[in-house]
């Protein structure tokens, strides 16, 4: 025998018993799927449910009965089922206390209410605040940037109340495939504006005092984002007014739009007069009088050519005569032959003119009759 060979065991008397079919030289073996069978170890400890929903509805303010029912009602089951999470359920029943005992306090002192009141509050304000660029036709609002080159945020209010501005109408900023430069935007924003603001408040009248024209404009910075939104309206140049300043052809009647329309462009035209003298712009200034005879001419023709009701037939007449009479005055004026001869002519043509552009037919139509604090109106 060779002396670096292993001794061989000697075998038990009758040699070595055959092997079973499920044993081994080891231990049992226990085929997968049998009863007992545990093939990734023992099954975890698991974790109570209820105890997890009364940590969380403890920590959830708005939760605490529910958190402190769940967690009642978890601990025998911890216990009887050998689960764990009695560390959860405990913390889920003290803060759920906690909650129901500040709960009930806020309710005796009504600190609760005036929370929740204050809440309600902040989130009404919050959803009422929008950028200009949100802004719809009808909505009344505060300007929270007047003070600034550029407005950020409004917050949109109820016209009863004083506010600062009105939307009248939105357009869009087209034929221009750059940024054109604040001046040719703020142009186009004031001749498309007033046309729309003649059209949403066409009793002029009504608007109060230092109310005016009020637009806003995209800027060069949101204009890159793609913005091309003009919001027209009008603004308060002093203090907020209240009440809206809406009277378009949904609003009135159809006698009330008509001689509305027919009457305004004299207001219009007459807001354009030059602001250079005759001496210093001759041309400008007979042309601008040309203009008014026009817009007195097709209104005294316009008046003429609808039929009145009621009350209103005859105090239409007594305008369109004076209408006759202010337009040769201003005839003579856009007809004048150098600055001399129009500084002759323009207190006439103005006197000519009534002033009130028939406040008796106004009344009888159902309109506002006396301008604004006495004086002119805005359109």
């Amino acid at each position: 025998m060779d002396p670096n060979q292993p001794s061989q065991p000697t075998p038990p008397p009758g040699g070595w018993p055959a092997p079973g079919p499920y044993t081994s030289p080891g231990m049992p073996y226990t085929p997968y799927g049998a009863p007992g069978a545990a093939p990734y170890g023992p099954p975890p400890r698991t974790t109570n449910g209820l105890a997890i929903g009364s940590l969380v509805s403890g920590i959830v303010c708005c939760l605490p009965p529910l958190g402190l029912i769940l967690g009642l009602v978890a601990l025998p089951q911890i216990k009887k089922r050998g689960q764990a999470g009695k560390g959860l359920a405990i913390a889920g029943i003290a803060l759920s206390a906690a909650s129901c005992l500040l709960l009930v306090v806020g309710l005796v002192t009504g600190g609760f209410s005036s929370a929740w009141n204050s809440f309600n509050k902040g989130m009404e304000e919050a959803s009422r605040s929008k950028s200009p660029s949100s802004l719809r036709t009808g909505q009344c609002f505060d300007d929270e940037g007047s003070s600034k080159k550029y407005t950020t945020e409004v917050t949109v209010v109820d016209c009863a109340r004083p506010h600062d501005g009105e939307v009248t109408g939105v357009f869009k900023m087209t034929g221009f495939e750059a940024w054109p430069g604040e001046e040719a935007a703020d142009e186009l924003a004031q001749k498309r504006c007033e046309t729309i603001n003649s059209a949403y408040a066409m009793d002029t009248w009504a608007i109060p005092k230092d109310v005016w024209i009020h637009y806003y404009l995209p800027s060069e910075d949101t204009w890159r984002l793609g913005d091309r939104s003009v919001i027209c309206g009008f603004g308060s140049a002093k203090d907020p007014f209240s009440g809206s300043v809406r009277s378009d052809r949904s609003t009135l009647t159809a006698d009330q739009s008509s001689f509305l329309a027919i009457v305004n462009p004299i207001e219009t035209v007459g807001y354009r007069e030059p602001e250079d003298d005759p001496d210093e712009d001759f041309a400008a200034n007979k042309a601008w009088a040309g203009e008014l005879l026009a817009a007195i001419d097709a209104a005294r023709a316009d008046l003429g050519k609808r039929s009145w009701p009621g009350d209103s037939a005859g105090p239409v007449a007594e305008l369109r005569k004076d209408l006759e009479a202010a337009s040769k005055r201003w005839r003579a004026l856009a007809g004048a032959a150098d600055a001399d001869a129009y500084w002759e002519g323009y207190d006439s043509a103005w006197n000519a003119l009534p002033e009130d552009l028939g406040a008796e037919a106004r009344t009888a139509l159902g309109l506002t009759d006396t301008p604004p604090a006495g004086e002119g109106t805005q359109t």
